[in-house]
């Protein structure tokens, strides 16, 4: 392995301050090539319990940490992952398969929220309500909810831990995470950055392990656990939230989508393209909020399948560590499951302009697909990959209607020069995120998170915290 990694490249679990040892191995693969990069500790049920257990008691001193002394280490946890921006992302790209470029911009983007909640650790207030009797005093106070589980995905296996974990901690919870074991490096190698930034032991917690169901019971029906956080597909996470209610868990959920992106004829369509290839292919088509179903309206049609084809065509795929744009998917029954989609809307009467000639493996062409319609395949699911499906409309409310036409409702993206359109269209769209004339919309001050079938709760912003946090009522009587 490269020397770049001297000392962020682990082998097994972070549990209490202790590195994680066991003859039972897996293996971690550069996506792009196929290569062993780690063998890791196999952990399983018996150490999620420990972490668990760990977080428990660590808890007890955390929660009665000063939010100032969260937030300075918070911030050297912040210093130490931008100091570390270029090791940290080609680790991120050899095990994940994203461009170096994406990977360090993704290290940048999960830096941001440890960042955002360092600062908004202070600022965790309560409040004092006017009483209905003199004689009393009416407050409320929050506090931390005490130990936070949570599972997350390898398309940002950064990210995804960096949202949830620095709320947490923040908030003055405890955290204990499973990474998806396809891309467990990352997080390791953040454990690693946060123990030398001074977080104490037990406080985060990181388990990697292939059996995925058995830690998930563990995570989710221990009594020990207050919350739960998931991000992943709908299907996987029906049967956590099912698993969290056996203890009544506080549980977010950050779920599937079927993003639409609509192009009315009064949008400038430079811009569209611009945003469509900023939303669809960023991670190869691999990420929860990237435009899904692209919605153009008749008169502009011909002009913006031209322009984007063009600039799809000029795309190079590749390994992430060369100078390319995309890189692969992160398996190729991923890749396969892509095909099918293709191959079915086709059978369907879609046509293929540009790509859709896979042979097998990990990358997937870029492909453009046209006379896509709403009951084909392309459209009904979440395709995950390099692939745009083309739809067509008429008129503002065929639009609306086109877009809503899902079960998912995370993010969603229209282009207009209209105002009045503008406001009509963003009221009409049932998603919890809302791009207008703008194809990369995730920023830690913004509440990141769905609504229907996406799941519920948001990430970053200043409603980050609130899910991490109790909410207590007090009455002081005999005042006066």
């Amino acid at each position: 392995m490269n020397q770049d990694f001297a000392g962020l490249l682990k082998q097994g679990s972070y549990i209490n301050g202790q590195w994680h040892q066991s003859d039972n191995r897996f293996e971690v693969t550069d996506k792009a090539s196929g290569t062993v990069l780690a063998r890791l500790a196999d952990a399983g049920t018996e150490q999620a319990e420990q972490a668990i257990e760990a977080a428990s008691q660590a808890f007890r001193s955390w929660c009665k940490t000063t939010a100032k002394e969260r937030s300075q280490l918070l911030r050297r946890w912040f210093d130490l992952m931008l100091s570390h921006q270029d090791a940290l992302g080609r680790l991120l790209t050899l095990e994940q398969g994203k461009p170096l470029a994406e990977a360090k911009g993704e290290i940048a983007y999960g830096a941001g929220y440890v960042e955002w909640f360092a600062e908004e650790a202070k600022r965790v207030y309560g409040d004092t309500i006017p009483p209905l009797q003199n004689s009393q005093s009416i407050q409320v106070e929050n506090s931390p909810v005490g130990v936070v589980a949570a599972v997350t995905p390898w398309n940002f296996p950064n990210a995804m831990i960096a949202r949830k974990a620095a709320a947490a901690l923040a908030a003055g919870c405890t955290f204990v995470v499973r990474p998806a074991a396809q891309t467990p490096l990352s997080a390791l190698a953040m454990a690693e950055l946060a123990q030398q930034a001074g977080i104490p032991e037990g406080v985060l917690n990181v388990i990697t392990g292939t059996d995925a169901r058995g830690i998930g019971r563990v995570l989710t029906q221990s009594e020990k656990v207050a919350k739960f956080s998931f991000t992943g597909s709908t299907q996987v996470g029906r049967q956590l939230i099912a698993d969290c209610a056996i203890t009544v868990k506080r549980v977010s959920m950050e779920l599937g989508g079927n993003a639409p992106f609509i192009v009315f004829d009064d949008a400038d369509i430079d811009a569209a393209v611009t945003g469509a290839m900023a939303s669809k292919f960023r991670n190869a088509g691999q990420t929860c909020v990237c435009a899904n179903r692209f919605i153009v309206h008749e008169a502009v049609m011909n002009e913006f399948v031209d322009k984007l084809k063009t600039k799809i065509r000029a795309l190079r795929s590749g390994h992430g560590l060369e100078p390319v744009d995309m890189g692969p998917l992160i398996s190729e029954q991923a890749a396969k499951n892509v095909h099918a989609l293709v191959q079915d809307s086709l059978a369907e009467g879609a046509e293929c302009l540009l790509g859709g000639d896979w042979k097998g493996g990990a990358f997937y062409p870029p492909t453009l697909v046209t006379g896509v319609t709403e009951s084909m395949p392309l459209a009904q699911e979440e395709i995950f990959g390099p692939v745009v499906a083309v739809l067509s409309f008429s008129d503002e409310q065929q639009a609306i209607e086109l877009a809503n036409q899902t079960e998912y409702g995370l993010a969603s993206y229209f282009y207009s020069r209209d105002i009045g359109r503008v406001h009509r269209v963003a009221n009409g769209l049932a998603f919890g995120m809302v791009g207008i004339n703008e194809g990369a919309i995730s920023n830690p001050t913004a509440p990141f998170g769905g609504i229907k079938q996406s799941g519920y709760g948001r990430e970053g912003s200043k409603y980050g915290l609130d899910d991490y946090l109790n909410i207590q009522y007090r009455c002081l009587g005999g005042l006066a």
